[in-house]
């Protein structure tokens, strides 16, 4: 199993930033993708953000030159830094991690979700 621990959610005024970060632990042999999602009151949980083991990424368009998303493999860490926040970035940021344990069973893993809110 996985387990993500996330950290670095709060409460910033628009047009400022945060820093999210996502620790992924357990029964680890390779981390395939990272990502983060994120959940506004009365909406979906949408991709906000995602990096492969190769580096690449993928972004929403609502984020696109305001949010970078970067990964420590050796910490199997992903980060997602947003900058020019906006109240409607407010939302439950999720960290998601696409793995393989030594038997090579893959694991769609979860973190608990960290609030992020973006005042007016």
């Amino acid at each position: 199993q996985v387990q993500l621990v996330e950290s670095g959610g709060g409460l910033v005024q628009a047009g400022g930033s945060l820093r999210l970060s996502c620790a992924a632990s357990g029964s680890i042999f390779s981390i395939n993708a990272m990502g983060w999602y994120r959940q506004a009151p009365g909406k979906q949980r949408e991709l906000v953000a995602a990096i492969t083991s190769g580096g690449s990424t993928v972004y929403a368009d609502s984020v696109k030159g305001r949010f970078t998303i970067s990964r420590d493999n050796a910490k199997n860490t992903v980060y997602l830094q947003m900058n020019s926040l906006k109240p409607e970035d407010t939302a439950v940021y999720y960290c998601n991690a696409d793995t393989s344990d030594y038997d090579f069973q893959k694991y769609d893993s979860w973190g608990q979700g960290t609030q992020v809110t973006v005042s007016s």
